[in-house]
């Protein structure tokens, strides 16, 4: 296994399993964990041997999201490291499967959306929480996830910015599949199992014709996002916000 302990790699079989293991912070993503995720990806896909990418987290969580401290740094023009690793993971030519535990909240569930497999524990409780803190939503959320749930159903999540469990995640198509408790990554190793049995020409082959429609619509909505996150993340309004949560978490 390569990496460090926050984002850690194995590759066997023909599979690729990326961990998020920052279980002090409930797997809370750094600047530095999205360079390494965005690394893996780009490593992987120099070679051909891969079949099948599962992401998960370790211990009780996918990952809460972004850490917030992050958030106190105002944005310049250009992508953040989390945009350069959600742009990297929607041009990922490799079938990706994620595994989800406990909270996947804010870019925990938009990165979803850039999933082919998604499969969640009993248990698992997502949210995207943009609009609360200020912000608008992210990982090209504006556009794909209408697309995936419906209207109605973007509209409440992200407007809302609510809790919603594995249940609802299912019902409305967020998923692929529910497992039991503790079992999402069972089920997405069984299903990257079956994909490296498959010819690798035919499995990219197909990953990029359910996806070509979607290519430009999802650059251009992040581009979008991109502007309009940071007008918002640098404004004293929001910076307030996270002031007052940063202070109620005893965090400075």
């Amino acid at each position: 296994m390569k990496g460090n302990p926050v984002i850690s790699s194995k590759i066997e079989n023909g599979v690729l399993e990326l961990k998020i293991s920052r279980t002090e912070k409930r797997n809370a993503l750094s600047r530095a964990m999205y360079g390494q995720l965005t690394e893996e990806l780009d490593e992987i896909q120099k070679s051909n041997e891969c079949k099948a990418i599962v992401i998960h987290g370790e211990g009780d969580h996918f990952t809460v999201g972004a850490d917030i401290g992050d958030f106190q740094e105002k944005r310049g023009e250009g992508d953040s490291p989390a945009v350069v690793f959600l742009r990297k993971l929607a041009n990922t030519p490799i079938p990706i499967i994620a595994a989800v535990e406990g909270f996947a909240v804010g870019i925990g569930t938009t990165m979803l959306l850039h999933c082919d497999f998604v499969y969640a524990g009993q248990g698992a409780r997502f949210r995207m929480p943009f609009v609360q803190l200020g912000l608008c939503p992210e990982g090209a959320s504006s556009y794909l996830l209408e697309r995936v749930v419906g209207p109605r159903k973007a509209c409440d999540w992200l407007m809302n910015a609510r809790f919603f469990d594995c249940d609802e995640a299912l019902a409305a198509g967020l998923l692929t599949a529910a497992a039991p408790q503790g079992k999402a990554l069972e089920m997405a190793r069984e299903t990257a199992k079956n994909l490296s049995r498959l010819p690798s020409v035919a499995l990219r082959t197909t990953k990029r014709m359910l996806t070509r429609d979607n290519k430009a619509a999802v650059q251009a909505a992040l581009d979008d996002e991109v502007q309009n996150f940071a007008e918002l993340i640098n404004s004293d309004a929001t910076q307030k916000i996270f002031k007052s949560f940063l202070n109620k978490s005893g965090r400075s």
